[in-house]
This record gives C-alpha cells, structure tokens and sequence, in this order.
C-alpha cells in the first residue's frame, strides 16, 4: 500500500492553495470540523480499508495497493 500526490500538479497546486485560505481544511467541503482537516477523516478510513484503492474527496491524495 502506498499513498502518493496526484499527478496532475495542477490540481495539486489548486488543492494545496485552498488548504492554505481554509487552514487546513479540505477546500471541497463546506464544513470546518476536525473530521475534514487534511488528511481528512474520510479518505483515512479508505486508507485503512485494505481493498480500497484510488482518490481520497478532494483529489490530493491516491491509495494504490501496490508498493
């Protein structure tokens, strides 16, 4: 299991420059509560579920479950 930025540097830029103006908080949701702070909570549930594999909400973050 690896966990890797998307490759498309633009999202990741527009991704990243959202984190900044919320405080960490993932740009693509409304709500400012500790479940959706970066890495949210959402997309850790996905890391720990051993058959998930792909984009956490926002498209920041990829789980593939190759090394």
């Amino acid at each position: 299991m690896k966990v890797r930025l998307n490759e498309n540097q633009e999202i990741v830029n527009a991704i990243k420059e959202g984190l900044e103006k919320t405080g960490g908080y993932c740009p693509c949701r409304i709500e400012r509560t500790e479940e959706n702070k970066c890495m949210c909570q959402e997309f850790r549930d996905q890391i720990a579920d051993p058959e998930f594999e792909g984009y956490c909400h926002c498209m920041l973050y990829y789980k593939s479950l190759e090394d």
